[in-house]
């Protein structure tokens, strides 16, 4: 469901846990500029859809197995 997120150089962009949960996933608007979509906030309308950068702490934070490939 989600994705590493990068900057386009390759480089870890500043998300904080977002950058690496199992609840995030990358959006690319028509303009090129990237956000990172909450698909918790599904399941709980009380998380932002796309929260303020970068997330230091989220309750519903689950981290994306190392071994994790996007597809």
């Amino acid at each position: 469901m989600s994705e590493r997120v990068a900057r386009p150089d390759g480089s870890p962009a500043a998300a904080g846990l977002c950058a690496t949960c199992r609840h995030a996933r990358r959006v690319e608007n028509d303009r090129g500029s990237v956000f990172l979509r909450c698909d918790y906030a599904t399941v709980d309308p009380t998380f932002p859809k796309y929260p303020r950068l970068p997330v230091l702490v989220c309750p519903a934070f689950v981290p994306v197995p190392e071994d994790h490939v996007p597809t």
